[in-house]
This record gives structure tokens, C-alpha cells and sequence, in this order.
């Protein structure tokens, strides 16, 4: 049986993906484990690797080739036994001398289909071949066949040809896997001359057609009601350069547009004291030991404390610590905070798993290697997915205060400024303290003002008394 090689969908937000390059060649031999092609996804490039043995008979789309549909077919391998070269586009074999052969392709069983967002594994459908009128034996009733309004379970193939000859498909006992209607079903029962699909009456009034939805604009792109040509239209032709969009931006585009149409946003600022912090910061990082080259064995930012105390935070407000699921909501045992990471062209958000738990020696080396990595495109999807909370940091852009888009799933994202000396009062007499404003972005859906409230409060206590986060 020849197996069909499928764009393997390798996070859950991926539509779409560039075959980047082929590592292997047609009439190449393939055993499990090899990796076949590089795959770009909206985020990075991966090595994606083959889980069956054969021979790489065809390459369907070739290296280079952009915006390759999940579960498109790709390439076909040859099963052991097969000759590579009887095996045709669409997995289908040649006719052979004794008569013709059609394939028919099965649904993907669990063996045979990984579809695991990340899995790092190529997804595959066998193609089950069957002589022409071959009947099946002790076939269950059909599960593709429609009772009242029920649907109707048939192969692609099978529709197309039940539509060009009219055939009734709800009448038609289907023979595939779990009673799916199949080509052959659909040609038998056209053979039979009993399920034509009934002809309209005559004089009977066909249904007006329903008026065309207004198309809406792509995600981030231009407004509603506004074409791209309408929107360039405004402007002259040489006050502008036009940039291609690519994986990332269509990506961020999609699903913070989405993140602010349906998440209720509602946003929380509070001032956090440093000073204390600092002095810790820089007694840790003085006592820091030396590897043999003499480096520090960590260096500590205020971002590395930051992190912390919203794992620590989340972890005492547990209520807080928690994501929407549309019927329900998903409350977690311990914390995992993402944190923006800037490259050229969009962001990553990989994610300190477990924060609460971690040391700040820990996260800040986590960071660091998480930083080097997103910057060259080599962070794995599950590096990347998940978490409750982010927390995005542009102090050192000399940003004072801003509010940021929640990540779906997350449940909200904390917007963190730069730090920066203040007048304030205390004791009734004015000091100067170093402050940084701190806004969280709440999902209304999970959390309440009040349980916002308390979260922001939690974190503060622990910027401003940071020995909390040593014990």
C-alpha cells in the first residue's frame, strides 16, 4: 500500500507551512526516524521526521514551496514490496495488465497519522488498494448512510462522483472503514439505477439563492468593508513600500486581532517600589560564583524577578491562576509565565514552566538560552505554547507605561515599564525612590476586578519585599 505524506500540522494555530527543504530524494530509502524535510511554521523551522519504512517515490511539492496547507499531500513513500515507480500523484498505483486498480484512501488510524501539534513527525494516510467491483464481505450497516437529517459519512471522491451522476447518497450502503461511503459504493449504486437523487418538479419554483456575506477583511489587514486596492487607494503610489506578509505576521495579526474581539479586556495599573529589590539584585549578583572561564555563574535582571513573582503571585492567588476553555474554566496547580521575547519581524512568548518553584539563578539562565534561541528562529513549539500569564517588559525602551494584548489562552499578560526615580511621600515628608509602573491585562471571562485586584497586590508585595522570593 502506498502512503501518502501529509503537511503535518506542527503547532495548533498552523494553517499553513513552507516546505523549506527536502533532506531526501525521490528513489531514496526510508527507514523511521529519518528526517525528510524541513518544514517552516509561523514561528520556526523544524526537522521533521518519517515514522514509516519504504521508499521516497514521489515528491509532490517541492523545496521552496510557500503557504502548503496542513494535511496536504506532500510526497508519496512506496511500502516495502511496492515498485516505486507504479505509484502515481494522489497515492494512487497504475493501471496494471490484468485490469484497472483504484485506490481508495482509508481514514488515518492512529498508527498511521500523527497529528500531535509539535510532534515533529510527518502525518501519513495508507491508501488502501481494491479491485474494480470487488465485493466486501460482512460489512456493517452503513454509518454513511443519513437517517433522518442525519450527515452523511463519505469520501471525498465518492461525493464528487454521486454529484456528476446524481447519485442519492444517503441511499447508498457504504463498505469503508466504520460503514464511509466509498467510490465504489457510489458506482455499484449507479449500476443498480435505484438512488438517482429525485428531479425537481416541473414548474416548481427553484430557492432563491441567499445574498452573499459582506467578505470580511483579514485579521490585522484592512478595515472592514475596505479592499487592499480601496485602502491604497488613499495614498499616493510613491509614498510607500509594499511588505510581503510572512508566517509570523499573518499569525500575530490573526490571534490578537482575535484575542481583542473576543477576550473582555479590562486593565489594572499599580506603582512598584524597586529599591529594595535593587540592593538584593546586586548583593546576588556579587555573590555569584565563577565557571572555569570566569564568567558569572548567573546575572540577575529585574525581569528575572518579575517573572518569579508572578509565578509566586499566581501560585498564592490560585483562583487566579487559571484559563478560559468556553465551558469551563481550566485552573492549574502551578505557574507558567511566558515572556516576550522581540526579534525581527514579530515575538516570541516561550514560556518558564513552573515558575513558582524555580530558582531566580534558574530562570534567569532559562531566559537567557530561550532569548538566543528565539532570535534564531530555534525554539520548539511546545517551548512557546500554553502558559496563564505573560509578562512583557519594554523598560528598556524607556517606556514609563503601556497595556498589552493577552496571548490566548493565557488569561492576562502584565505590561511591565521602566523603572525610574520619583518623588513620593512618606512619613508625611517627600523621598525619592526608584518606582516602576506595572498594568496587568485581565480576561473578564476569568478573572473579576477584584480577583485582578488581589493578583496585582500579591505581585507587588513581592517586587518590593523580594526576600519573599528567596524562601
Amino acid at each position: 500500500m502506498p502512503i501518502n505524506v501529509l503537511m503535518p500540522a506542527l503547532s495548533p494555530t498552523m494553517e499553513k507551512g513552507n516546505l523549506a527543504k527536502w533532506l531526501k530524494k525521490e528513489g531514496d530509502a526510508i527507514k523511521s526516524g529519518d528526517v525528510l524535510a524541513e518544514i517552516e511554521t509561523d514561528k520556526a523551522t523544524m526537522e521533521v521526521e518519517a515514522i514509516d519504512e519504504g521508499v521516497l517515490a514521489k515528491i509532490l511539492v517541492p523545496e521552496g514551496t510557500a503557504d502548503v496547507p496542513v494535511n496536504g499531500l506532500i510526497a508519496i513513500i512506496a511500502a516495502e514490496g511496492e515498485d516505486p515507480s507504479s505509484v502515481q500523484a494522489g497515492g494512487a498505483p497504475k493501471a496494471a495488465s490484468n485490469g484497472e486498480v483504484k485506490a481508495e484512501k482509508a481514514e488515518p488510524s492512529a498508527a498511521s497519522q500523527n497529528t500531535t501539534p509539535g510532534g515533529g513527525h510527518m502525518s501519513y494516510e495508507r491508501v488502501n488498494a481494491a479491485p474494480e467491483g470487488a465485493q466486501p464481505t460482512g460489512a456493517p450497516q452503513a454509518a454513511g448512510q443519513a437517517g433522518s437529517g442525519g450527515r452523511v459519512f463519505a469520501s471525498p471522491l465518492a461525493r464528487r462522483i454521486a454529484k456528476q451522476e446524481g447519485v442519492e447518497l444517503g441511499a447508498v450502503q457504504g463498505s469503508g472503514p466504520h460503514g464511509r461511503i466509498i467510490a465504489r459504493d457510489v458506482q455499484a449504486a449507479k449500476a443498480s439505477g435505484t438512488t438517482k437523487a429525485p428531479a425537481p418538479q416541473a414548474g416548481a419554483e427553484a430557492p432563491k439563492a441567499a445574498a452573499p456575506a459582506p467578505k470580511a477583511a483579514p485579521a490585522g489587514g484592512a478595515p472592514a468593508g475596505l479592499t487592499t486596492d480601496q485602502v491604497k487607494g488613499f495614498f499616493a503610489k510613491d509614498a510607500y513600500e509594499e511588505v510581503p506578509l510572512d508566517g509570523m505576521r499573518k499569525t500575530i495579526a490573526k490571534r490578537l486581532t482575535e484575542a481583542m474581539q473576543v477576550a473582555p479586556h479590562f486593565y489594572l495599573t499599580v506603582d512598584c517600589e524597586l529599591d529594595a529589590l535593587m540592593k538584593l539584585r546586586e548583593t546576588l549578583n556579587g555573590s555569584a560564583g565563577k565557571d572555569k572561564d570566569g564568567k558569572p555563574a548567573f546575572k540577575l535582571s529585574v525581569n528575572d524577578f518579575v517573572i518569579k513573582a508572578m509565578g509566586l503571585a499566581l501560585t498564592r492567588v490560585p483562583a487566579a491562576n487559571a484559563v478560559w476553555a468556553e465551558d469551563r474554566i481550566l485552573r492549574f496547580k502551578n505557574a507558567e509565565v511566558g515572556v516576550a521575547v522581540a526579534i525581527d519581524g514579530g515575538l516570541f512568548t516561550p514560556v518558564i514552566r513552573r515558575a513558582n518553584e524555580k530558582t531566580l539563578s534558574t530562570i534567569s539562565n532559562e531566559m537567557k538560552d530561550f532569548a538566543a534561541r528565539a532570535r534564531a528562529k530555534k525554539l520548539k513549539p511546545e517551548e512557546y505554547q500554553g502558559g496563564v500569564t505573560s509578562v512583557s517588559n519594554l523598560g528598556m525602551f524607556g517606556i514609563k507605561h503601556f497595556t498589552a494584548v493577552i496571548n490566548p489562552p493565557q488569561s492576562s499578560i502584565l505590561a511591565v515599564g521602566a523603572g525610574e526615580k520619583r518623588v513620593v511621600v512618606k512619613d508625611g515628608a517627600p523621598a525619592v525612590v526608584q518606582v516602576m509602573t506595572c498594568t496587568l491585562s485581565c480576561d473578564h471571562r476569568v478573572l473579576d476586578g477584584a480577583l485582578g485586584a488581589e493578583l496585582v497586590s500579591a505581585f507587588k508585595g513581592l517586587i518590593e519585599n523580594p526576600m519573599g522570593m528567596l524562601v
